[in-house]
Parts: C-alpha cells; sequence; structure tokens
C-alpha cells in the first residue's frame, strides 16, 4: 500500500499549528516584556516545528521555582555580612548614594573597603597571577568560571587546586554544566579524586533538560582565604590566553585583596548551596583582614544578579550608574543586545551632554549576536554617542567607568541574557585610582579600534541592514 506522505505531512501541520496558537495564547497571557513576547510569537509563527522545540528548551519561564528557601538564604546573608563595614566607616559621595543604597536594599550587597585593586587588561598576566595565589592558599580556595577548558591553561588550574587539596586547604569548586558542556567527565573526577569538592550548577540532564538550560550561571570569581579574590569576565581556556583565530583575546579581571573579598565569599557560598545543598559558613570564610576605612581606602560593591524575582539588580544597577554621569561614562562589552530602559540611559547621558562611549567587537565569535548588535548603534550614534570598534582580536570586557571615581568589573554583558536569564556578578567601585586606571585602559583600546560614524552606519548595504534586521528579531532570545 502506497503510503500518503503528503496527507500525513498535513496532518501533523495542523497539529503544530494548534500547539503552535496554544503556546502563542500562552506566551501572551504571562504578560512579560512585550519585546520578548514579540520574538516568541514571531518565532512560533514562522519557524514551524523548529519553534516550538526553541520554545521548549529556551522559553519557558522558570524563574519563580524556588531553588533556595527563603530562612536559609536569610542564614546565609546574616553570616556573609556578619563584618561588614558600619555606614561610618563609608566615604562616598552624595551623587552615589542613592546607587550604592538601591544596590544593599535590592540585594543585600554590602560596601566593603579593599586593601588593594589590580587590574589585569593582559590575560596572560592574570593567568600568572592566578596561579600565584592559588600556591599561596593556606585554608581554602573557592572557585566557579563558566567555562573551563581541558587544555593547557585548565590543565595547570586543575593541578594547581589538586596540589592545594592534597596538602589539606579545602577546594571548592562550580563549573557551569552548560558552559562545560564538551568538558569530559573523567576531567572533573580526577579533580574529585585529589580531595577537590566540584559541583555543576544546575545540571543539565534529560528529561529535565529543558528546565534549567535557559538560566545559566556566567559567574568568574575566585577566593582564597577570604582574604584575596577575583572577578572579571576571562574564563579558563587557552583562547582566553593565547587568542583566537583572529587576534588576541582582550579582557579584563580584577584581583582585590582585603575585607572587600567577603562580598565575592558571599556570593560564591549562595551558589555553592544551589549546587551542593550544603551551607557553609563561619568566621575563618569571613577573616578581619586589614583595610581599615580610611578616606584612601577603595570601596566595593559586589552585586550577584540572578533571573529569580522581578527586580534586575544589575541592569537597574547600571541605568542609575548611568543617571549619575556628569562628565563622561566609557563602556565595553562583547555583546551589545541591551533592553530599552539601558539604551536610553545611554542616549539621556549624551545628549545631557556628556562623553559617552562605547566599545564592542568589530567581529564577534557568534555572528547573528555580532548582526544583533550592530542595528542597536544607529539611535546611539544619533543621540551623540561615540562607538568604536575593537579590531585588533575580540574585546571580551565587560567594564565601565564613569567621571574618574564609578566603575564596574564583571561577568554581565550588556544583553537581554545577561540582565533576564544569567546568573551574573559584577562589583561596583567607588575609588578615584581604580577609574582613572579604568579610563586609561579604554583609551588605550581605542588605539585597536575604528570609530563608527553616523554616515558610515546610514551607508551599509541593504543585504547587511536585512541580516542585522532578521537577527535582532531574537536578540531577547540569544
Amino acid at each position: 500500500m502506497d503510503i500518503d506522505w503528503l496527507a500525513i505531512f498535513g496532518y501533523f501541520y495542523w497539529v503544530y499549528c494548534v500547539v503552535a496558537v496554544i503556546l502563542i495564547v500562552n506566551v501572551v497571557l504571562k504578560n512579560r516584556d512585550s519585546v520578548k513576547t514579540l520574538a516568541w510569537v514571531l518565532v512560533l509563527m514562522f519557524l514551524p516545528f523548529l519553534g516550538i522545540l526553541l520554545y521548549f528548551f529556551f522559553g519557558r519561564d522558570t524563574r519563580k521555582k524556588k531553588i533556595i528557601g527563603n530562612r536559609l538564604m536569610s542564614q546565609i546573608k546574616q553570616r556573609s555580612f556578619m563584618a561588614g563595614t558600619s555606614h561610618e566607616c563609608m566615604n562616598i559621595p552624595q551623587e552615589y548614594l542613592s546607587l550604592n543604597t538601591f544596590l544593599h536594599n535590592s540585594i543585600s550587597a554590602a560596601t566593603l573597603p579593599a586593601e588593594s585593586i589590580e587590574l589585569f587588561a593582559d590575560t596572560k598576566d592574570f593567568a600568572a597571577a592566578l596561579i600565584r595565589e592559588l600556591e599561596s592558599a593556606e585554608k581554602h580556595i573557592h572557585m566557579q568560571f563558566y567555562i573551563f577548558e581541558d587544555d593547557d591553561f585548565g590543565r595547570s588550574v586543575r593541578e594547581a587546586l589538586m596540589k592545594k587539596a592534597r596538602q589539606g586547604v579545602d577546594v571548592r569548586f562550580i563549573f557551569d554544566s552548560v558552559g562545560c558542556w564538551s568538558v569530559s567527565k573523567d576531567f572533573f573526577d580526577d579533580m574529585r579524586s585529589a580531595g577537590v569538592y566540584v559541583e555543576s550548577f544546575l545540571k543539565v540532564r534529560l528529561p529535565i533538560f529543558s528546565n534549567k538550560v535557559n538560566y545559566r550561571n556566567h559567574r568568574k570569581l575566585v577566593i582564597i582565604d577570604g582574604v584575596c579574590g577575583f572577578i572579571g569576565g576571562c574564563n579558563i581556556a587557552d583562547r582566553y590566553v593565547t587568542g583566537g583565530v583572529w587576534g588576541m583575546w582582550r579582557d579584563t579581571m580584577m584581583l582585590v585583596k582585603g575585607k572587600a573579598v567577603q562580598g565575592l565569599q558571599s556570593s560564591f557560598l549562595v551558589d555553592w548551596y544551589f549546587a551542593n545543598r550544603s551551607l557553609v559558613s563561619g568566621k575563618e570564610y569571613f577573616p578581619v583582614s586589614g583595610g581599615g576605612c580610611g578616606s584612601a581606602a577603595p570601596l566595593v560593591q559586589v552585586v550577584p544578579s540572578h533571573p529569580v524575582g522581578e527586580v534586575r539588580t544589575l541592569m537597574s544597577g547600571f541605568v542609575k550608574m548611568l543617571a549619575t554621569v556628569r562628565n563622561y561614562a566609557y563602556l565595553q562589552t562583547p555583546y551589545f543586545m541591551p533592553n530599552e530602559s539601558f539604551m536610553l540611559a545611554l542616549k539621556c547621558a549624551a545628549l545631557s551632554g556628556a562623553d559617552v562611549r562605547l566599545m564592542i567587537p568589530e567581529r564577534s565569535d557568534s555572528r547573528i549576536t555580532g548582526y544583533a548588535s550592530k542595528t542597536y548603534l544607529g539611535d546611539l550614534l544619533s543621540a551623540g554617542v561615540k562607538v568604536y570598534l575593537y579590531k585588533d582580536g575580540f574585546l571580551h570586557s565587560k567594564t565601565i567607568v564613569c567621571d574618574d571615581y564609578l566603575s564596574s568589573v564583571g561577568s554581565a554583558n550588556f544583553d537581554f541574557r545577561s540582565f533576564f536569564y544569567n546568573f551574573e556578578v559584577s562589583a561596583f567601585i567607588y575609588d578615584k585610582h581604580v577609574a582613572q586606571e579604568l579610563r586609561s585602559l579604554f583609551l588605550e583600546d581605542i588605539k585597536h579600534c575604528r570609530q563608527l560614524t553616523l554616515s558610515e552606519y546610514r551607508e551599509r548595504p541593504f543585504k547587511q541592514r536585512l541580516l542585522e534586521s532578521c537577527a535582532r528579531l531574537f536578540s531577547p532570545l540569544l
């Protein structure tokens, strides 16, 4: 008997249409951001079958699920900030108090003094400093990275962790299940055999794959003995140190020493509870170190952000940060697909007379995100924002510096994924010296850029504009 393939296809097509309509109604009834809602409606309408698959894996909103109990979260916060400074120790200018208070009230981000802060714009220097500080650990090492590859850099860090674990140092390590998707189980099992406590964050295993793949831990943190820590945008992989096929990797990492490390520690221990379900706390993890409250001490506010709840702390913090700008704001990010609030903050700062500069890679490591990013630049250029395209390798740095005083270094990109879906962390630094150093690094990076003009942007070929606009439709989903 001949099989009527056309009839079978027609049957499945009508089934798809019914399912797609049900899903579209479901998306609309959730009353989420209208841009994301429209994006999912378009995906379900114009990508038959693939649209449902994409929605199944990436579209369902599971942020309201209880990941951690309120009582235990309260205990962690209370113990984490047991050594926090009092308000008398703070020397924050009046114009930044509103931002500082918002970050504290929204996610209990304490403002703590640092003994010293060192910035790394060369990832080779960061790699050397990381190994050096790991080898100096005496009590504990806490580390988490989105990507941790089984390559030369990854193996050197792994060996350092295993060595310290064999010496009796408590070593805890968190990796992201999606970011380390290609790394073999044996790679981490060897670490466990050496005494390293290893956990993956929100493990992705079928059939619950779809519930967790959309919410990833994108944080990069290292805490050593509670008095030394790293934060920034660099992962553990050779390409971050030796570069990629089109040039060197430009990233920014920050080494913090002193009491401010307690903010990094607090963020890590909350994530450790997420991953391991064990509450690690105590004075040994929050030692009372030097770094007093003198006027010269840099003040650091470590701000974790997560997809649970309604307040988008980092995105809102960046917007408030831009609202304080009087003279200049310089921003670097590899992926620029912001929401309307962030775009408006940038344009308002520029239209108010501030020197606002945005630096992104000329060539992205993701073609679709590279296309989508370009569509946001026209409005910024029209408002007076200066746009620089980094062409000497790949720019992966995620920094903001404003008015020679306020700055931010962390893991968050200026895009929908970092603002709404990922677990991120950034440090807000209130200090002239750090801000001036970040400003100098930005101006040095400009030498490796070309400035995009409004006339050049408007003269892009039609084919390029079409590709970019199509890619933008998916920017809330990328």
